[in-house]
């Protein structure tokens, strides 16, 4: 049972007790669920930033976290307990869709409307991989992307992650999913012959902010697609309910919302239309 103290186990002592304060702490600010069986992966985050604070338990990193001056504390906590696994082209159902579908979709309505804007929302970008993907395949769709007005906004609650993202910067084991075509036009090596850096034709598409899910959503949409992939299983019913409401708010009437492989939303059909594999689209 979770219950059972393995303290004595560990370099730093680790009680149940503890592990419940920070899990209540990180669902309050988050809407993260850690369950009980995530005791040990807490410890692992953790424990490198108590041996740089010099701390001797995490009854003491506790206390830093209740102190007046604990809010600082807090963002490190919440970037180092968020889970951040991406790559390049994740589910390239989605990515094909976008291309076949929406872009086509979208060129569409621009030709009757004379509007040329189109505006993407990845909203848990992770480190930049799946807002990057978005560009490549808008840059290939868009055979004069210059005339139109297009925006992709990359967010996440992580801020390590945000500045990873912008900084474009990549390893060749990172970039192994992109087709040599697009890598060879995308990117180039960086300085120090370590990286492979996205282009700025690419950067100059994307917008990446540090944004909590569960707070205030400054910008004003509509959006034709929604990228929330691999994000809501982290989240209780409550939480996922709300979230979905919002991000149809924040779609155009007819616009997309992608999911990740192992999430649903069968409670919103009201709002929603499943039209292919973790595909929805708008129906209000």
């Amino acid at each position: 049972m979770a219950s059972i103290d393995v303290a004595e186990q560990r370099e730093f002592p680790f009680s149940f007790k503890d592990f419940k304060y920070l899990a209540s702490l990180v669902h309050e600010q988050t809407g993260i669920v850690l369950k009980d069986h995530k005791m040990n992966m807490v410890y692992s985050r953790l424990a490198r930033r108590l041996r740089e604070l010099e701390l001797s338990s995490f009854r003491e990193y506790c206390r830093l976290l209740q102190d007046p001056g604990g809010d600082d504390e807090l963002g490190t906590l919440i970037n180092a307990i968020t889970t951040n696994l991406t790559r390049f082209f994740r589910e390239s159902h989605h990515f094909d869709h976008l291309k076949e579908v929406v872009f086509q979709q979208v060129q569409e309505e621009a030709h009757k409307t004379g509007t040329n804007k189109l505006r993407i929302w990845s909203a848990g970008c992770s480190s930049g991989e799946e807002p990057y993907s978005i560009a490549m395949s808008l840059s290939g769709a868009f055979p004069r992307l210059g005339s139109w007005d297009a925006r992709i906004l990359a967010t996440d609650l992580d801020t390590s992650m945000v500045g990873r993202g912008k900084s474009g910067r990549y390893s060749s084991s990172d970039l192994e999913a992109v087709p040599d075509s697009l890598r060879k036009r995308y990117f180039s090596l960086s300085a120090d012959k370590q990286f492979l850096t996205a282009s700025d034709q690419l950067k100059k598409l994307i917008t990446f902010k540090q944004l909590n899910l569960l707070g205030p959503w400054p910008m004003k949409g509509p959006f034709d697609a929604i990228f929330c992939r691999n994000v809501m299983i982290y989240f209780d019913e409550p939480t996922k309910s709300k979230l979905i409401r919002r991000y149809c708010e924040m779609l155009k009437p007819g616009g997309w919302l992608y999911i990740g492989h192992s999430e649903t939303l069968l409670d919103s059909q009201h709002m929603f239309q499943l039209m292919g594999r973790t595909i929805y689209r708008r129906t209000e």
